[in-house]
C-alpha cells in the first residue's frame, strides 16, 4: 500500500512513484459548457500514464432537486469500484480544467470519509510543462468491491444557509469572481441575476493559485483569506456557482490547517433560482 506524503503532491513526486502498488491516478477534469471541451475525449487522446477517467461531471445525485448535488455515499462507492479503486488504495487526482475540478473530487472523497487522497499541484498542465510522458492507451480495469463511505457532515443545505442568516454562526465565503458577486447584471456562467447571499465575503478561487495553476504557499493562503475578511479560527461555509470552485477554497483552507469548513451544496445556482431567498446585489456599502 502506498502512503501519500501529503494532500498536495508535485508532478515530480508522481512521476517517481507511478506504478507503485496501491497507487491509483484519477483524471477529474470537468469543464463549464461555455468552454466547449469534452474531457473524456481529451483524456482518450492524452493522459498521465495509467490514469483512469473519473467522470466527475456525472458524479452527482441526479435524484436531488439541488443542481449538481453532492453524490450519495453509494454513488461514490459505485463509481470508485467501477474504476477498480480498492478500499486501501491511495488516490492521486488531477485535472486539466480552468475551474480546477480536482479540488471538487478531493472534497467529495475526503468529506465522505476517504483518506489517503492527494491532488497533483498544477494538474495536467504542470505535468505537460515539465515534459513528462502522456499516453492515449486505456487499460482494461477490473471492478473492485465497493468501499464504505459516509454521508458528509461538511455539506450545507439551503435550509442551513437560511438559518445561518439569522444566527450568523458561520462565515460565508463566495469563490466566484467579484464581478458576479457584486454585479447587478446577468450571471455569465449559470444565468440568472448576479448577486450574493447577504453578508457573504468574497475570495475568487483564482486568488489562492499561482499563475501556473499551483497552489500558493500556506503563508500566502493565510494572507489571502485574512485579506478577504475571513477569521480562520471561526466556522466557515464556502459557496460559488454550483459547488465546484468553492472546493478550491476548501482545499486551500485544508492546506492552512482548517479542516472544518463546509460547502453550500446548491450554491448560487440554487439560491438565486428561489424567489423567496434574500439576495444582495451591487457593491458593498
Amino acid at each position: 500500500m502506498t502512503t501519500l506524503p501529503a494532500s498536495l503532491v508535485s508532478a515530480q513526486w508522481l512521476a517517481a512513484n507511478l506504478g507503485s502498488p496501491g497507487l491509483v491516478v484519477l483524471d477529474a477534469s470537468y469543464h463549464l459548457p461555455a468552454a466547449g471541451r469534452d474531457p473524456q475525449a481529451e483524456f482518450a487522446a492524452a493522459h498521465i500514464p495509467g490514469a483512469r477517467f473519473m467522470g466527475l461531471a456525472s458524479l452527482y445525485d441526479a435524484g436531488s432537486p439541488v443542481p449538481y448535488a453532492f453524490p450519495t455515499p453509494a454513488q461514490i462507492a459505485e463509481r470508485l469500484a467501477g474504476l477498480g479503486v480498492g478500499a486501501d488504495d491511495a488516490i492521486v487526482i488531477y485535472d486539466d480544467s480552468a475551474i480546477r475540478t480536482a479540488a471538487r473530487a478531493w472534497f467529495v472523497l475526503t468529506a465522505s470519509g476517504r483518506g489517503n487522497v492527494a491532488i497533483i499541484d498544477g494538474g495536467l498542465a504542470k505535468w505537460r510543462d515539465e515534459g513528462r510522458p502522456l499516453e492515449s492507451a486505456t487499460a482494461d480495469i477490473a471492478s473492485t468491491v465497493p468501499a464504505s463511505f459516509t454521508a458528509p457532515v461538511r455539506v450545507r443545505s439551503k435550509a442551513d444557509m437560511l438559518a445561518n442568516l439569522e444566527s450568523r454562526a458561520e462565515q460565508v465565503l463566495d469563490a466566484r469572481g467579484a464581478d458576479r458577486v457584486y454585479g447587478t447584471g446577468i450571471d455569465p456562467v449559470h444565468g440568472g441575476q448576479n448577486g450574493r447571499i447577504p453578508g457573504s465575503l468574497n475570495l475568487p478561487f483564482t486568488a489562492v493559485l499561482n499563475a501556473d495553476g499551483t497552489y500558493k504557499t500556506p503563508a500566502e493562503l493565510r494572507a489571502a483569506f485574512e485579506g478577504a475578511g475571513v477569521d480562520l479560527s471561526q466556522p466557515l461555509t464556502a459557496t460559488c456557482g454550483s459547488g465546484v470552485t468553492a472546493s478550491v477554497l476548501l482545499f486551500a483552507l485544508h492546506l492552512v490547517g482548517v479542516d472544518s469548513a463546509a460547502l453550500y451544496d446548491g450554491s448560487w445556482s440554487e439560491w438565486s433560482a428561489d424567489p423567496e431567498t434574500p439576495k444582495q446585489q451591487g457593491p458593498e456599502a
